[in-house]
């Protein structure tokens, strides 16, 4: 079995809930969505085959704690399914960055899922999957990507149609970067008396955004 890899590199998480924490990333190649504001776009093609066994022995190699596994969309891979059960079975804790778009029934239950929800702005709001929800338990995280006013609206409507705050363990709200400055996204969030959390991403202010951060 291989998977097509776009980088595995050790960085510190910059967002969700153990941004700051040394983490191994594993970006997987490919992604059916095109997002407006999209900043992995470097992982839509391309990538180099690598067998799930490399990549367990190149992740071990960091040592780590947790392990990262985005893209992309890394379950358009699907033996990105097989390599997220492994990851756990060798005690890593575990994360998978998602869009939402495609099915999280088979996923590990073990896998923190940290799955988006994609709002006007991102021009791929029909691509939500709403279903997924469902499959969401407490250990799991919803986020939204903030560009607009009407992208934020529209977030708490989801948020209260849902009952996420009570679903997952934190719901995310992230200002698209550039696009909407962080205070005023901040603002909102106080204003409304929120119980979500603002989401800075932390490699874009220290690295920003290059490859292997």
């Amino acid at each position: 079995m291989s998977l097509r890899l776009t980088e595995i590199f050790y960085s510190l998480q910059g967002e969700a809930r153990t941004v700051g924490r040394p983490t191994v990333f594993v970006r997987l190649t490919g992604c059916p969505l095109r997002c407006s504001w999209c900043d992995s776009a470097y992982a839509f093609q391309g990538g180099t085959l690598w067998s799930e066994a490399d990549v367990l022995a190149h992740v071990a190699s960091f040592t780590p704690q947790y392990v990262t596994v985005t893209g992309g969309e890394p379950l358009a891979q699907p033996e990105c399914l097989s390599l997220l059960t492994a990851l756990c079975d060798a005690g890593y804790e575990v994360s998978l960055e998602t869009s939402g778009a495609l099915a999280l029934e088979p996923v590990d239950p073990r896998v923190v899922k940290v799955m988006d929800l994609k709002a006007p702005g991102s021009g791929e709001v029909h691509r939500n999957r709403y279903e997924n929800i469902a499959c969401l338990s407490a250990n799991d995280q919803v986020k939204f990507v903030i560009s607009t006013r009407e992208d934020y609206d529209w977030a708490k409507r989801q948020c209260d149609q849902y009952d996420l705050y009570s679903r997952v363990s934190d719901v995310l709200f992230s200002p698209t970067h550039e696009l909407l400055e962080p205070r005023t996204l901040a603002e909102w969030i106080l204003a409304d008396r929120l119980p979500g959390r603002l989401q800075l991403q932390l490699h874009k202010y220290l690295w920003n955004n290059a490859p292997g951060h």
